[in-house]
């Protein structure tokens, strides 16, 4: 009994001096807005803007390591993977522009996006396939309509 004392003991020690080393929480300026009709931007905002914009909404539990480091983690490499904050650069470049909205339908296709323990934390953030459907209808619309 003393020995499991000790043991939970040092792992409590353990979790209160890595909340020490806690990871930037940022959310840049937004230089640009996506521009995608009301209904597409709404689902969008619901379901991807915190981690693929710079509008991410900190949940509490982004503050408390470990799980703070995968978040500010995956929160970075969502943003440069695909940002929608940033959409101007996108289409500025038609052809990078294409390439994000093929990006989106490819990711949607597979199911990938976004990960299941995404979904896990935010069920509104979920979309069913009524709703995948309007966002790769317009990705699919704007991606004809950028000339190659």
């Amino acid at each position: 009994m003393q020995r499991r004392t000790a043991i939970v003991g040092a792992l409590a020690a353990i979790f209160a001096a890595i909340q020490f080393v806690a990871p930037e929480r940022t959310n840049p300026p937004v230089h640009s807005d996506l521009g995608a009709p009301p209904d597409v931007n709404d689902l969008l905002r619901r379901a991807c803007f915190d981690c693929h914009s710079n509008e991410t909404r900190w949940a509490w539990y982004s503050g408390v390591a470990p799980f703070s480091w995968l978040i500010v983690h995956d929160v970075g490499e969502g943003r440069r993977r695909l940002n929608f904050s940033e959409w101007a650069d996108y289409a500025s470049d038609p052809e990078t522009e294409k390439h994000k909205l093929n990006q989106i339908i490819e990711s949607l296709a597979r199911g990938d996006m976004a990960p299941w323990y995404y979904g896990v934390l935010h069920p509104d953030g979920r979309l069913n396939r009524d709703q995948q459907t309007v966002i790769t209808r317009w990705a699919s619309q704007e991606a004809n309509r950028t000339p190659p």
